[in-house]
C-alpha cells in the first residue's frame, strides 16, 4: 500500500514526506512538477517509492493504475503564487485537478487531506470555517474557496475521510526554492547575513510600520496536524491551520534578529533600538498589492480542537527562533 503526496517536493509536501518517513512509512509515491529543477533537494532526504510528474500521476489514476493500492492521499500540489494572473490556469491546477483527486478517493473510498488556504477569508476580519466570512480577493484565494464549496455541497454523500486545512501563514525548513513567495522568516533571516538589516512595509489599513498583523504558523505544526488526522481517518471537516494567535511583522523580525545576534554572541535588543540603530528599515508599501493584502489574519481553531487535537502550538518567538538556527546549522 502507498501514501500518495501530491507537491511533493514543495515545502509542505516534503516536509510531509519527511514526517511520513520518520513514522517507517517508505513506500510514498511523490508527485510534483519539477519545472523548477531545484525543488528536488527537498527529496534528497527523503525515502520513497517512486517520482512521477503530474501528467503521468493523473494518466495512472485514470488507467486505474493505483486501484486498491493507496493508503491516504496528501494534497498538496497546487500553484501557491497570490499575484498569478492567468485565471485559467490557476483553475486548471488548482481546482480540477483537486476535484478529480477527490472523485478517485470518494470512488475508491481513500482518505483524502488537501491544502484549502486562509486567502479564502479575503479582508474580513473574521477567520472562522464559515460561508458568511468567506471573500477571497484574488483568482488564488478563489479556487481554494470554490474546491471547498463542493466539498461542502457533497458533504453528506462522502465514502472516506475529506480533511481541506486551511494554512495561515506557514514557514520553516524546505521552502528555499519558493523565492519571493517564502515566508519573511526566511526573507530576514537572509536580509540581516546580507546587509545587517531587515526590510518590512510601512504600515498601512490603520497599521503602524510593521505592524500588520498575521497568523504565523510552523511548519512543525503543520505536520502535526496532518499527521494527526491520517491516524483519526474517522476525523472529517474544514479545518484553519494556524496558531489562534496574530502577531506581528515585528515580532517575526525581531526573532529573526536576536536570534542570529544571539549565534553572533551579542546581547537581544527590543524593537526600538533595532530601529533605532538601523537594524530594522521600513519601506513603501507596494501599490500593487493595495486591495489584495491581508493586513490581519488570526485564525479560530475551536473546530480543530472540538475535534480533539490538543497539542500545543509555537509561537512566533519558540518557532522563528528554532527556524533561524535550523538555517544557520544549514548554511555551515
Amino acid at each position: 500500500m502507498y501514501y500518495i503526496v501530491t507537491g511533493a517536493a514543495g515545502f509542505i509536501g516534503s516536509n510531509l514526506v519527511k514526517a511520513l518517513n520518520e513514522r517507517g512509512e517508505h513506500n510514498i509515491i511523490a508527485v510534483d512538477n519539477l519545472k523548477k529543477a531545484d525543488k528536488f533537494k527537498n527529496l534528497v532526504d527523503c525515502e520513497i517509492a517512486d517520482y512521477l510528474g503530474k501528467e503521468e500521476f493523473l494518466e495512472k489514476l485514470q488507467d486505474g493504475f493505483f486501484d486498491g493500492l493507496v493508503t491516504a492521499v496528501l494534497h498538496q500540489g497546487a500553484c501557491s503564487d497570490t499575484m498569478e494572473s492567468d485565471g485559467r490556469y490557476m483553475m486548471e491546477n488548482n481546482y480540477q485537478y483537486t476535484l478529480e483527486l477527490l472523485n478517485y478517493c470518494q470512488n475508491e473510498e481513500i482518505p483524502f487531506l488537501y491544502a484549502s488556504s486562509a486567502s479564502v477569508y479575503g479582508g474580513g476580519g473574521v477567520f472562522r470555517e464559515s460561508r458568511e466570512y468567506e471573500s477571497p480577493l484574488n483568482v488564488y484565494a478563489y479556487s481554494k474557496f470554490l474546491f471547498d464549496q463542493i466539498v461542502r455541497r457533497r458533504w453528506h454523500k462522502r465514502s472516506a475521510q475529506i480533511v481541506g486545512l486551511r494554512y495561515f501563514n506557514v514557514y520553516g525548513p524546505r521552502e528555499q526554492h519558493k523565492g519571493r513567495m517564502a515566508s519573511v522568516a526566511f526573507h530576514f533571516f537572509n536580509q540581516y547575513r546580507a546587509d545587517g538589516k531587515v526590510k518590512l512595509f510601512e504600515g498601512c489599513d490603520g497599521y503602524a510600520n510593521g505592524g500588520q498583523l498575521r497568523d504565523f504558523v510552523s511548519i512543525e505544526d503543520v505536520v502535526k496536524i496532518n499527521m494527526f488526522f491520517l491516524d483519526n481517518p474517522h476525523r472529517s471537516g474544514i479545518f484553519n491551520l494556524g496558531t489562534g494567535n496574530a502577531q506581528s511583522f515585528n515580532d517575526v523580525a525581531v526573532a529573526t534578529v536576536n536570534t542570529l545576534r544571539q549565534a553572533e554572541g551579542k546581547l537581544p535588543l527590543s524593537l526600538a533600538e533595532l530601529h533605532q540603530q538601523g537594524v530594522i528599515e521600513y519601506i513603501p508599501f507596494p501599490d500593487a498589492l493595495r486591495g489584495k493584502y491581508q493586513s490581519y489574519t488570526q485564525a479560530d481553531i475551536s473546530a480543530l480542537r472540538n475535534i480533539g487535537y490538543t497539542e500545543p502550538v509555537l509561537n512566533v518567538e519558540q518557532g522563528v527562533g528554532r527556524y533561524v538556527e535550523h538555517m544557520l546549522k544549514a548554511a555551515g
